[in-house]
């Protein structure tokens, strides 16, 4: 199978035109033309995300700092260890755009809606360090975690390994799984920790965290629906490499997501966070799993109903109207939280 090169960035020899644009393996001249995209869902999802536009400060934590204070010791564990495995994901996410798949896209208007994903998941860094700084007296404790928890660096070394395939050997089928693996990663290996810090502010606690986390999860809504529409359009121009073997391959990666992230979960709530057991989380990362198989046509591999619907209710903003996790985006616009709804 043809192994890809990076894009020339400056090709002023290129006679590629409009029609013969590619997701990937294309020759683009270079230059970025919004007018006369090939790809409308990327300018329209530009403009989406462009409306979105936040900033950490805007959140008030100075309760949190309070309320963290007062945390049983099971609430405040998990609480660390979910902002330590968010801090890892999104510094991980924001240089793996840019330098493993943003360099191997060769439509420009992809490349545009891929570089302002790289500029939201530092961003989210940013977000992360505002809880922190809010409610921690040593911020390296957090930071470090990862490295000296060994779950959360088991699990982190697997993500960061399912992006080698496409980094190291950009074969056209390496491509596409690492095309899932970020749909994955946008749309299973978040969850568990924003469900989490949804219970929390449930209960009344750490309601600013539970802001953050949704202002963080509508920008997670568009990279997942970016994902999903790449692989979509990447299907239709490239039917033949969309083969049994592939579907196999990416129901796997599902699976080992679904086993990774509920044990994750089960290893954070330890059955002492109301409102989740074991099973629960299982059934919600099983959903998560159907839910972004069905959206680039494959059937799902669970069938199993949505078990704590109520997080829908957190991630969602009073004058935004979206189907969540089906993604159709109708407005996205910036709103307060309300948790007199629960």
């Amino acid at each position: 199978m043809e192994t890809n090169n990076k894009k020339i960035i400056y090709n002023p020899d290129s006679k590629e035109s409009l029609n013969d644009r590619k997701t990937f393996g294309g020759n683009p001249d270079g230059m970025l033309n919004f007018t006369k995209p090939k790809y409308s869902w990327a300018t329209e999802l530009w403009d989406v995300m462009e409306g979105n536009t936040w900033f950490p400060r805007e959140v008030q934590m100075t309760q949190d700092a309070k309320d963290y204070k007062f945390l049983t010791p099971a609430e405040k564990r998990m609480y660390d260890l979910v902002l330590s495995q968010l801090i890892f994901m999104d510094s991980l996410q924001t240089n793996n755009i840019m330098d493993n798949m943003n360099p191997l896209i060769t439509a420009p208007e992809i490349n545009a809606i891929l570089s302002r994903q790289s500029y939201e998941e530092a961003n989210h860094s940013k977000s992360y360090a505002v809880m922190v700084e809010s409610i921690s007296d040593n911020t390296d404790e957090i930071y470090d975690m990862w490295k000296t928890d060994t779950q959360l660096r088991n699990k982190n070394k697997f993500i960061a390994d399912s992006f080698n395939c496409y980094a190291w050997e950009p074969t056209d089928e390496n491509i596409v799984l690492g095309m899932f693996a970020n749909q994955i990663l946008e749309g299973m290996y978040f969850y568990a920790g924003f469900a989490s810090i949804y219970a929390l502010g449930k209960s009344g606690k750490m309601l600013g965290s539970s802001q953050m986390i949704r202002f963080i999860q509508r920008d997670e809504v568009t990279h997942l629906l970016l994902f999903q529409h790449l692989i979509l359009s990447t299907k239709k121009e490239r039917p033949e490499l969309f083969t049994n073997e592939l579907e196999a391959k990416v129901r796997q990666m599902v699976r080992d997501a679904v086993e990774i992230e509920s044990a994750w979960g089960s290893y954070i709530t330890q059955g002492q966070i109301l409102g989740f057991t074991d099973a629960i989380i299982k059934q919600y990362i099983q959903y998560l799993g159907d839910q972004r198989l069905t959206a680039v046509g494959y059937e799902p591999e669970y069938g199993v109903k949505h078990p704590i619907p109520w997080v829908d209710g957190y991630a969602s903003f009073n004058d935004q109207r979206t189907n969540f996790f089906e993604g159709n985006v109708v407005n996205y616009s910036k709103g307060s939280i309300d948790f007199d709804d629960f």
